[in-house]
């Protein structure tokens, strides 16, 4: 510890810690065990006289250091927040007293409890350093866009709207992307009763006419490089002409491209020109301009249609999309009405297996159809065959479950989307060096298929997440990627309608924006989001593992020349999965290092073997299992007396190091808890819970080598909603520690 490190801390006698717990003595821990400089206690920390009573002593008394030992450190953020200050928590309230029972017997383990996490609060802020942030920080403010479709429009003018500048990338001659091939789309206001204008002209015209948004046709990415706040583009038009701009965050709104009905013979797709896509009719719609729809095999008015539902998706069977597409149900709908708008007397039958209508409106603009007398049929179409001209459709009605059919003069197909999404890195061609020519071929094949061409190291696109639509998982984070400062919206995302994707290309513009100030400022991206921190390594203890390098979930690092890591500053989210991957303990943050935790964990009071008062070490990850915890305590769930929990940024940022320095120490459980990993995963650091599982999964022969249970470790996949698990999976550890006995390093 430096000796210009002065420590205060502050022990809270608010909300009920002054009944249950002897302040005095927790006082004393702070003074004489743990060395804080400054100790005081105070009825209510966080009120104005509590602040002032902590000020003073930084004005006056050149406390530098601030443990605050009162409640959790998610709780009144912004009263124990000081500038130029390092502050850490120890948490009292919902991780002591309010997970205890207040009587008699609990009284000398609750005590126990407080009197760790004071010494443990004290301990980290020591190792703590206020991160300075970078002063060389810098931004461009200025947004590029790729995709000119209704998602990449609506971004573009929300972000000029907020006054900055915009670029549009669009690959084709024209913008409005598959919007402007709609006849009408589905209402988004009420009263959801008619078919509405897309509004794609209107969105044109606002670009056209904004000077903040500047709009490349024919245009596609053939080089992306740099970091949120610089990206280097290079834009190149169909003539071959390149043009480098400079970026501070990008928005891929790529768009789908329809499912390919070619792969739906059984359905009389390519057999008859009169069965057609939904996108398809939307083009004979617009042809009609509201008169009689024309059937295209024969120009004959159309006097009956039937709509085949999940055509080719929500279907295991190969080569089809196992997904839903969102909005196929109201879009078939809407088609219908097209028809009996302009003839009442047109037959339209909806044939579906489940009928969807999501969003605000979307059970009115159903009924709406009902009213217009559009027939819905709740059946599986197994055929569609020519029949002399006409089209036989066959069927199982599955109200009636029975074989049946009828006649049509069109039937529409729909058919759902596909993202384009460019090159997928987990089956991207591997060049092996062999055969030159080869390789080249493959590169340049994933260069044409690539909407980003990124200069990572990780691959030139978007990671995918499932079905091929780009990584950005809407459970936890919406319009984040792997790749810092580049976000997704509209279908290349997920699945949807125009007025989700409008909705959603408005949210990745606020994230946009809200990467491009905080590179500008030096700070983290979401999910800590303003956090000032950064990594930086020992040199001299490098091995030149590349661990660090290839386990960053986010491309963060890359190596010099004498292959020792180089963190890109503006990339890194600061989850700490390099220093959880470092062997050799060399990678740390100001805010958050080796010894942070590492001197937590060991300055927990031990008590030997014979004492029947085990310790069990929780490392908790802060997203998900750490709130979980506060919520178990706020509904005051008990757990085991002899859990320390500390919290970590975030599982992947545990090293093996504080596992084995925990055994080493005496601990008798060790539990990590983190976010769900895998192919639904809630991890906010996308791979951290699943690089910790896989380190831990080589611990048991580690723990047999050295004669313990692998009972002792535990790794557990914690929701934010697990309130009740959490107390229970704690207490079982207890349960366990009972049964094979107490650790037999104990000193």
């Amino acid at each position: 510890m430096a000796a210009d490190k002065k420590i205060g801390a502050y022990i809270c006698k608010g909300c009920g810690l002054g009944e249950r717990l002897d302040t005095k003595q927790l006082a004393s821990v702070a003074q004489k065990d743990a060395k804080a400089n400054v100790v005081r206690e105070h009825d209510f920390l966080c009120s104005e006289d509590g602040i002032k009573l902590i000020q003073n002593d930084i004005d006056k008394e050149g406390v530098n250091h601030v443990a605050i030992c009162a409640c959790s450190r998610r709780a009144k953020t912004d009263a124990f927040t000081f500038e130029n200050v390092a502050v850490s928590r120890g948490n009292l309230r919902e991780g002591v007293i309010w997970v205890r029972p207040d009587t008699d017997e609990a009284q000398e383990t609750t005590q126990e409890m407080a009197d760790d996490y004071v010494r443990m609060a004290v301990s980290e802020v020591k190792f703590l350093t206020l991160p300075g942030g970078n002063p060389e920080a810098k931004t461009e403010r200025s947004l590029l866009v790729v995709g000119g479709g209704i998602s990449g429009m609506t971004a573009a003018v929300e972000a000029a709207k907020a006054g900055y500048q915009v670029h549009i990338v669009e690959k084709t001659a024209a913008l409005g992307g598959n919007g402007a091939k709609l006849h009408k789309r589905v209402p988004d206001h009420a009263p959801f009763a008619a078919p509405a204008d897309t509004g794609v002209e209107a969105l044109i015209k606002a670009i056209q006419g904004n000077k903040k948004i500047t709009v490349h046709l024919n245009s596609t990415l053939t080089k992306t490089d740099g970091a949120p706040g610089k990206f280097a583009v290079d834009i190149t038009t169909e003539s071959g002409k390149t043009d480098t701009k400079v970026f501070g965050a990008i928005i891929q709104a790529s768009g789908f491209t329809p499912y390919d009905a070619n792969k739906l013979p059984e359905l009389g797709y390519g057999k008859s020109k009169n069965v057609v896509t939904q996108l398809e009719l939307e083009q004979l719609a617009r042809d009609a301009k509201g008169g009689a729809i024309k059937r295209p095999g024969d120009g004959k008015e159309v006097k009956s249609v039937a709509f085949v539902q999940c055509a080719g998706q929500r279907s295991e069977q190969e080569g089809h999309l196992p997904y839903c597409s969102g909005h196929c149900c109201t879009t078939a709908i809407k088609q219908a009405m097209y028809f009996k708008d302009s003839n009442p007397a047109i037959d339209t039958n909806v044939i579906y297996s489940d009928l969807r209508t999501p969003g605000n409106g979307g059970e009115d603009f159903y009924r709406s159809g009902q009213d217009k007398g559009v027939t819905f049929t709740k059946g599986k179409v197994s055929a569609v065959e020519d029949s002399g001209g006409d089209l036989r459709v066959k069927f199982k009605d599955l109200i009636l479950n029975e074989d049946t059919e009828e006649l049509a003069d069109l039937v529409v197909l729909a058919t759902g989307m596909v993202a384009n999404s460019g090159v997928d890195i987990e089956n991207m061609v591997k060049l092996d060096g062999k055969d030159a020519a080869a390789d080249a071929a493959a590169t340049q094949v994933q260069k044409d298929k690539s909407v980003l061409n990124l200069t990572y190291r990780q691959g030139p696109d978007l990671p995918h997440l499932k079905h091929g639509f780009n990584d950005s998982h809407f459970i936890c984070f919406p319009y984040e990627t792997r790749r810092t400062g580049i976000y997704t919206t509209g279908p290349v995302r997920r699945p949807m309608d125009i007025a989700q994707a409008i909705e959603d290309a408005t949210g990745a513009a606020l994230k946009a924006i809200q990467a491009i100030e905080n590179a500008g400022l030096g700070r983290a991206a979401h999910p800590r989001s303003g956090d000032l921190s950064f990594p930086s390594f020992r040199r001299e203890g490098c091995t030149q593992c590349k661990r660090c390098t290839v386990e960053c979930p986010f491309g963060a690092i890359d190596e010099d020349e004498q292959r020792y890591p180089v963190f890109n500053e503006s990339r890194c989210r600061r989850c700490g999965t390099c220093m959880g991957a470092c062997p050799v303990r060399v990678i740390s943050f100001e805010n958050y290092s080796m010894d942070s935790v590492g001197q937590q964990l060991k300055n927990v009071d031990m008590p030997d073997e014979f004492s029947e008062k085990p310790r069990i070490l929780v490392l908790a990850c802060e997203n998900d299992a750490y709130p979980a915890l506060d919520m178990a305590g706020m509904t005051r769930l008990e757990y085991s007396p002899f859990a320390r929990i500390i919290p970590v940024r975030c599982l992947g940022s545990v090293n093996l190091a504080w596992i084995t320095d925990a055994l080493n120490s005496g601990y008798d459980g060790i539990m990590l808890m983190g976010c769900q990993k895998g192919e639904n995963y809630q991890c906010h650091f996308v791979k951290g819970s699943e690089m910790a599982h896989y380190r831990m999964s080589k611990v048991d022969d580690t723990l047999k080598s050295l004669s313990l249970e692998p009972e002792r470790v535990e790794t557990h996949e914690i929701a934010i909603t697990d309130i009740h698990r959490v107390p229970e999976l704690i207490n079982k550890m207890a349960e366990t520690i009972g049964r094979i006995g107490m650790s037999p390093f104990k000193f």
